[in-house]
């Protein structure tokens, strides 16, 4: 009976082995033995939330190297993924349409190309919960973070300020990430910063356990004015009560945010990579709320910047 027992594990771990080395098979071939990176933002964003827990699971299910990067954000995880840096990159909605078109903060147009709609992102203008700041003009002569240089936080506080008749010479910006910004607050070095992300944004969510926050509100005819002046990117929100602990809902805009890559990745990298993200969604979403809205239905509006072809493919055999 034992030789017998012996014998039934022996063919069940051969079973597992197996099955391991079957995954492992399916992978791709076009992966090589080299570490990629996701361009993931700051460590105080979603981005980096985001792109550190998808790092882990694409590493273990696909049996490579994967890691999360930090960066400025939106622009500079674009200019990352064109130079070959970046394997995948998170990158508003706005960014990515200039990117592709080779406006706005990009000299000529990039090779890039969206994987999947991820999620929306707000537009949080937050001040001091005791500031005499009520509304966006009133951010004139005041010292204000509009984000990081090459990051897409500034590319949207930019025109939000213009649509609001604020000049961006009229504010003094020092350009801190979402860290020193929330630093700086704390020592009361700025009146406000801008922060374009989910929610809740982990930092954030930090900084309003120490000290009373408030967010401006961006009204629903500066958002269409936005969209006239630049970009057709944007819709009119709201940041829920209780966000921050503020205790009216805060109207505001939303923007979408894409997973991207080069339009040289491999079809079948780009099928394996959409493959990892969507049976790791709820894994990541315990971790990192807004993973959970992560969507097959809508994930493919990525306009205006065109779906790899690999990922064209993924998403057609799945209504197949």
């Amino acid at each position: 009976m034992m030789a017998v027992g012996r014998r039934v594990v022996a063919g069940i771990l051969s079973v597992l082995l197996l099955g391991a080395l079957t995954a492992c098979s399916q992978r791709a071939s076009e992966w090589t033995d080299a570490e990629y990176a996701i361009a993931a933002g700051g460590p105080t964003g979603v981005y980096y939330d985001y792109g550190s827990h998808l790092a882990e699971a694409l590493s273990a299910d696909l049996d490579i190297r994967i890691v999360g990067q930090e960066t400025a954000g939106s622009v500079d995880n674009l200019l990352r993924v064109e130079s070959g840096e970046a394997l995948l990159g998170f990158a508003q909605g706005d960014a990515a349409a200039d990117a592709v078109a080779g406006t706005g903060a990009f000299d000529a147009p990039l090779q890039v190309r969206a994987l999947a709609r991820l999620y929306d992102e707000y537009v949080q203008v937050v001040v001091r919960g005791d500031s005499d700041i009520s509304s966006l003009p009133e951010l004139e002569g005041r010292t204000v973070s509009l984000g990081a240089e090459n990051s897409g936080v500034n590319v949207i506080a930019s025109r939000v300020l213009d649509t609001a008749g604020v000049g961006i010479g009229s504010v003094r910006d020092p350009q801190l990430d979402l860290g020193e910004s929330i630093a700086a607050m704390e020592r009361g070095e700025i009146d406000g910063f801008f922060w374009v992300g989910g929610l809740p944004t982990p930092g954030i969510a930090a900084l309003s356990q120490t000290m009373s926050v408030r967010l401006l509100p961006i009204e629903q005819d500066w958002v269409n004015e936005v969209n006239d002046r630049y970009s057709d990117a944007y819709r009119p929100a709201d940041v829920p009560a209780g966000t921050y602990g503020i205790a009216a809902s805060a109207p505001t805009m939303a923007v979408p945010n894409y997973l991207v890559t080069s339009s040289s990745t491999p079809d079948g990298v780009a099928r394996d990579i959409l493959t990892g993200l969507f049976d790791a969604r709820l894994r990541i979403a315990g971790e990192v709320p807004t993973a959970a809205l992560l969507d097959r239905r809508s994930a493919i509006f990525t306009g205006p910047v065109p779906l790899h072809p690999g990922a064209v493919e993924y998403y057609r055999d799945l209504r197949g």
